[in-house]
């Protein structure tokens, strides 16, 4: 943000209404879910009689959550360790099966236990089934005089006895990281290995903190419903050009490191002038696959070459270099994927880039910044739209093998600062090692944190660490993306397929739609929505036969043009009460940057999810004008067609270095509508 604003929130009082951009981010996610509350309770008076409101359905997962131990029977008086340890009877081993089979159902087919040793305190020591969910504090500093011991022939043991017992629940074990060493001990330190500075050293606390305390294990089921029960993950890549973003991509995706010259990010563009230059123009879409067994879905030979540098670089003609895996493949294989949206970062392409951002409903951003440059130009453009929008942020430093040591200090030390400045207020801690990856990848958001990766893709240094964390990091939750709710889709792009016809793609908003439902497309330019039917979905480029909220998907849609389609038109469930295109709605909103001052008729771009159109400003409420820091309420106006909206969306509007932030109110009829319409629904 810009120090302007950042003084304001600094030095503001009391009587003040200038608020900071923490407290009226808090204000918009309470106004957010108070409607998406609204719309539930909403959505279960018009539906068939069931228990689908918001409420039944976290009621359901809490109530089986808490009788998991009721239904299994277990009177096993061992602890955990010698459970796993020891040979188990079949019961022993049914009683543990059961309960990782409920936990994964309840976890989209995904856990992460941690193994502590601790005596009488570790949940290695206790005797409760449920206590293998327990987790040691990470916020606990390690006692120095700790004695535990888990030597190596213990954890292979414990591995063997899980493998057996998720065996027969159609899952997968392996080993994350362990904090002990061959002989047992714990670890005094699991790193630093790779480039290093003063800058990028953790402080003791943050070391403790995001420390691996404990054996870590992944638990996969192995998915039978192909692409349908795929787990994703949606991430931004942002930054300044020529930082890397599209570099890193080519190496995390295709499985093979860069030549210092390009290579990996030629397969990558969609346009032949992005490959004369270099630089990406476009929202282009690269898909990363992680199977059950925890490894990167790759072609044979990929997976060694990654890890062997002289391998990697021998001739073109290898034949690991020439296999490439289609995104079919990918999905047949994978449990997980990451899909990566390689947004521009030049600032002729800033619009498409912000539309990437709001559109494809990233879980977080991923900040690309050259190690060589510094953080600087779009990267700080990326990082305030980021921050904005309240979207989670991860830092990747590439270059660091071609970087001056002085030169990528100066880098991390402006990257640090900028980090913990009034505007950020992030905590940047530097990824040593794999626990530390693990630790940041389950608990980053909410501690604010912002995990920093220096990688080289020329040499592959730590993109071992970047992929554990893309490994482990979790799916969006249900409260972000409800199913017990009205299908809503999001049009975010348009194809014209030769013998398919007309396709849009996109992200579910809420609720489930399958192959033959009849759903309503629009709005057009005249505010109207058009019955079609769902012809095919395709999910990850492999068809399913239906869908849910959270997914990003597309549709082929029945007897409707190419051209009738545009990108922020909405696919809506047929409902009792009809849809309405709005052309103008009032909005409270915080005015992040402007050089001097807002007044009515001032005209800025809008993005709202998919919707990105010029807006005017009628009216600013008890105010003549608004000025950066100042929070209004204010009436806006589409200047070319009305667009589906709901109370509580959040949008921001931009116009040159122009920025401001807020979220709708209230809908409201045209000066040409009747007013006994009802937009609030």
């Amino acid at each position: 943000m810009s120090s302007r604003y950042d003084k304001r929130a600094i030095h503001s009082n009391e009587d003040d209404d200038r608020p900071s951009l923490s407290s009226f981010q808090q204000q918009l996610a309470t106004a957010h879910d108070e409607a998406e509350r609204q719309r539930l309770v909403a959505h279960a008076q018009h539906a068939q009689p069931q228990p689908s409101t918001s409420t039944a359905h976290d009621l359901s997962h809490k109530v089986a959550a808490l009788t998991i131990d009721e239904t299994i029977a277990d009177d096993d008086p061992r602890t955990l360790k010698d459970r796993l340890t020891t040979n188990s009877d079949e019961g022993s081993n049914a009683a543990i099966a059961a309960l990782l089979a409920r936990a994964l159902q309840l976890h989209h087919g995904e856990l992460i236990l941690q193994l502590d040793p601790t005596p009488t305190s570790g949940n290695l020591s206790q005797r409760s089934l449920s206590a293998l969910f327990d987790s040691p504090d990470s916020a606990a500093p390690i006692d120095k005089d700790d004695n535990t011991l888990l030597p190596i022939a213990t954890v292979k043991s414990i591995l063997a006895t899980l493998e057996l017992i998720v065996g027969q629940i159609n899952s997968r074990v392996s080993l994350l990281h362990t904090p002990f060493d061959d002989e047992g001990k714990r670890k005094a330190v699991d790193g630093p290995s790779g480039t290093e500075t003063a800058s990028s050293a953790n402080d003791e606390k943050l070391a403790q903190r995001w420390r691996g305390k404990a054996l870590r294990l992944l638990v996969r089921q192995i998915g039978e419903g192909g692409a349908e029960d795929l787990n994703e993950v949606r991430v931004a890549v942002v930054g300044n050009v020529d930082a890397g973003k599209s570099s890193l991509l080519g190496v995390l995706t295709k499985g093979r490191l860069d030549d210092g010259r390009g290579r990996a990010r030629v397969s990558l563009f969609r346009h032949k002038h992005e490959i004369e230059s270099g630089r990406t123009s476009s929202v282009g879409i690269e898909v990363l696959g992680f199977g059950a067994d925890g490894n990167e879905v790759l072609p044979e030979g990929h997976s060694h070459a990654l890890k062997d540098k002289n391998e990697a670089d021998v001739g073109p003609t290898s034949s690991a270099k020439r296999q490439q895996l289609s995104w079919e493949e990918i999905a047949a294989k994978a449990h997980k994927i990451i899909s990566f949206s390689d947004l521009a970062g030049h600032e002729r392409y800033l619009k498409t880039t912000l539309f990437g951002l709001t559109a494809t409903s990233p879980d977080f951003v991923l900040l690309i910044v050259g190690g060589n440059a510094g953080l600087l130009g779009m990267s700080k453009e990326h990082l305030s739209v980021a921050l904005a929008l309240s979207i989670p942020i991860v830092v990747v430093v590439t270059k660091v093998d071609m970087t001056p040591p002085n030169v990528l200090e100066q880098t991390l030390k402006q990257l640090n600062k900028v980090l913990k400045s009034p505007g950020c207020r992030k905590t940047p801690v530097y990824v040593k090692d794999v626990g530390m990856a693990a630790e940041l990848a389950k608990g980053f958001v909410a501690a604010k944190a912002c995990p920093i990766f220096l990688v080289s893709n020329v040499t592959g240094e730590r993109l071992d660490l970047l992929r554990t964390f893309l490994n482990l990091v979790p799916t969006s939750t249900e409260s972000t993306f409800p199913v017990d709710a009205d299908f809503e889709f999001s049009v975010s792009d348009v194809f014209s397929v030769p013998f398919v016809g007309s396709v849009v793609s996109g992200v579910i908003l809420a609720g489930a739609v399958s192959v033959g439902d009849t759903v309503l497309l629009g709005p057009d330019s005249l505010g109207a929505f058009t019955p079609t039917v769902i012809k095919s979905i395709q999910r990850k480029r492999v068809p399913v036969n239906s869908a849910e909220a959270g997914q990003s998907v597309s549709f082929a849609l029945k007897r409707v043009k190419r051209a009738a389609i545009r990108k922020g038109m909405v696919l809506l469930a047929k409902t009792d009460i009809p849809p309405v295109a709005v052309r103008r709605f009032e909005g409270n909103c915080l005015i992040l940057y402007h050089n001097s001052l807002i007044s009515p008729h001032y005209q800025a771009m809008l993005h709202v999810g998919s919707v990105r159109q010029t807006v005017q400003i009628e009216s600013i409420s008890d105010k003549p004008c608004i000025r950066t820091g100042d929070r209004a309420t204010i009436t806006l106006r589409f200047i070319k067609h009305g667009e589906f909206l709901r109370v509580g969306d959040r949008f921001l509007f931009r116009e040159g270095r122009t920025k401001a932030l807020g979220v709708v109110t209230k809908l409201l009829p045209s000066a040409k509508e009747s007013s006994g319409v009802n937009y609030g629904h």
